[in-house]
């Protein structure tokens, strides 16, 4: 079962991703070391396959640079 957008936007906010804004249903998400991610749909909306790989990745990312 795919994971809500809310949740992945919890997650963006927990690993220090700050909300840019964007047009319409679009957030786009930046953290101070430079990663960027776009997130789209409502936040009651199924996340989809590609939104999971892209926010597992970022946060990938994050923890990788911190060690």
């Amino acid at each position: 079962m795919p994971r809500k957008v809310r949740q992945l936007i919890a997650d963006l906010e927990k690993a220090g991703f700050a909300n840019r804004g964007g047009k319409g249903s679009h957030r786009n998400f930046v953290h101070p070391k430079g990663l960027r991610v776009t997130i789209s749909g409502g936040g009651g909306d199924d996340a989809k396959h590609y939104q999971e790989r892209d926010v597992r990745h970022a946060l990938h990312a994050v923890k990788a640079s911190e060690v």
